[in-house]
């Protein structure tokens, strides 16, 4: 969770459906986990056609200072981007419009990854039946360290009606 607002302002969102109207700055939520498996590596990449050698061949991950295989860093993004959209908690989107990721730790093999995700922020657009949320999202590994962090800009209805 973020230390950027104050504790007293920040709002756990329970299961539900949310419009831009219904979200605020400080509201936040976490995501079921997942565990980052070999099959997700392999299939990986395939569909992206990454095949680097810290990815696919343990003794070259090994010889870079890992202690196997690490998954791909845009996979921990994807995975990250599917536990958010499969959350009881689901904020309304329309278009996901940006990314700005930081890749913090190595992403193992075997991780069990989960998101902390907090609203930082809402705007407007020219058009009055949507804004665009700003969201801070933390991907914490089941040691409870950060492996990877961004923001992401989300275009969303005001109104579910």
């Amino acid at each position: 969770m973020s230390d950027s607002v104050a504790n007293d302002t920040r709002r756990l969102l329970k299961p539900g459906l949310y419009g831009l109207n219904d979200i605020q700055a400080g509201d936040y939520y976490l995501t079921a986990g997942v565990t980052v498996t070999e099959t997700h590596v392999v299939n990986f990449a395939g569909v992206s056609g990454d095949y680097y050698d810290i990815h696919v061949d343990d003794v070259a991950a090994q010889e870079a200072g890992f202690p196997g295989r690490i998954a791909h860093g845009l996979l921990g993004l994807s995975l990250a981007d599917g536990l958010k959209t499969r959350c009881p908690v689901l904020l309304k989107g329309l278009a996901t419009l940006g990314w700005n990721w930081s890749f913090r730790a190595p992403l193992m093999i075997g991780d069990r990854i989960h998101v902390d995700i907090e609203v930082i922020g809402k705007r407007p657009t020219k058009r009055p039946d949507r804004g665009i949320a700003t969201l801070r999202l933390k991907v914490l590994n089941q040691r409870g360290e950060v492996v990877q962090e961004g923001e992401t800009l989300m275009m969303m209805p005001t109104t579910l009606a």
